[in-house]
């Protein structure tokens, strides 16, 4: 699959050293809450003794993001990375001030557009510029965890850049649902990752501020299929065996040509028909009922569960 001979070397993570065969925690400090109180981010670092790709898992790039921490949270208890070959550096929760918040955001900005930041601007720039100098500068490749914005759920997808050969391979092991190429964003974490030539995954399931068993088992198992690929993992670690990825090659969102109160028909990662109706639109009066139908056949990979609806919302992301 990939060229390359990998091959972990001692990782080095703000002056901490760890050698080949060693795990261990590091805290990162980063900022201080106007009352002192210390900000740091866990780091987990898994070094196995035999060569092998060095990956960075992380999850709460988006402090509202919850699948993505919890998804990781739960492969560390359950020892998922007892790692014998290679090296995965693990961030359960990268955006703690969001996540203490509530928020997408940290203190206002958006790290993910902040990318490849500066060490004297802002603190998600500066948040994004140690992300890449300290912990990115280590890895071949990685998988960034993600879920649908506010009231807009994912289902569980992978993401990669569409001219990356190496990431498109990843995203066939990884296995999810649905895969399809996504055009990169300016100043986003991907972006700056591609134009450093280390291949990043994106895996969308879910939104935010709420957990969803089925897109953290998918997230988990896919993760699993990799680490697998690789030989890092034990072979006793039970992996469950899924459908093949479905390959989206076209897709867009449907928005709503009224406002009103908005219900579905249909369930997120259903496969639907050209002018099958998904839903409808109505007014709190009981005078309108707009049907929102599919425009062509394919699958709905996201969906809005919020009820009240302006004119131009987004509602049904279909994929041919």
């Amino acid at each position: 699959m990939f060229e390359k001979d990998f091959k972990n070397e001692v990782v080095e993570i703000r002056g901490n050293k760890i050698g080949l065969g060693e795990n261990k925690l590091i805290k990162i400090p980063i900022d201080r809450l106007p009352t002192g109180t210390l900000i740091e981010i866990p780091v987990y670092i898994f070094n196995g003794e035999k060569a092998g790709p060095t990956i960075l898992l992380q999850g709460g790039l988006h402090g509202d993001e919850v699948n993505s921490i919890e998804l990781i949270r739960r492969m560390l208890i359950d020892k998922n990375y007892k790692i014998h070959r290679g090296c995965v550096i693990v961030v359960p929760l990268l955006n703690v001030f969001g996540f203490l918040n509530l928020s997408r955001d940290m203190h206002g900005k958006d790290v993910n557009r902040s990318f490849p930041g500066s060490k004297k601007g802002s603190l998600a720039s500066r948040m994004a510029y140690y992300l890449m100098k300290e912990l990115v500068a280590n890895v071949d490749f990685g998988i960034d965890f993600h879920t649908g914005g506010e009231q807009r759920c994912n289902y569980p997808q992978i993401r990669y850049t569409p001219n990356d050969t190496k990431a498109k391979e990843l995203a066939i092991l990884f296995n999810a649902p649905f895969m399809f190429g996504s055009k990169l964003i300016p100043k986003s974490f991907r972006n700056e990752c591609y134009k450093n030539k280390i291949p990043m995954l994106v895996f969308e399931a879910g939104e935010s501020l709420r957990l969803d068993e089925f897109a953290i088992k998918k997230g988990i198992q896919g993760t699993l299929n990799i680490l697998r690929y690789f030989n890092m993992i034990a072979k006793t670690v039970k992996i469950e065996k899924s459908n093949k990825s479905i390959e989206i090659t076209s897709r867009k969102w449907i928005r709503a040509k009224i406002a009103g109160l908005f219900s579905t028909t249909i369930k997120n990662g259903e496969a639907v028909e050209k002018g099958q109706i998904l839903g409808h639109i109505m007014d709190t009066y009981g005078e309108t009922n707009f049907a929102v139908k599919a425009p062509y056949k394919g699958h709905i990979i996201a969906l809005n569960n919020f009820p009240i609806i302006n004119m131009g919302d987004a509602l049904f992301h279909i994929g041919k």
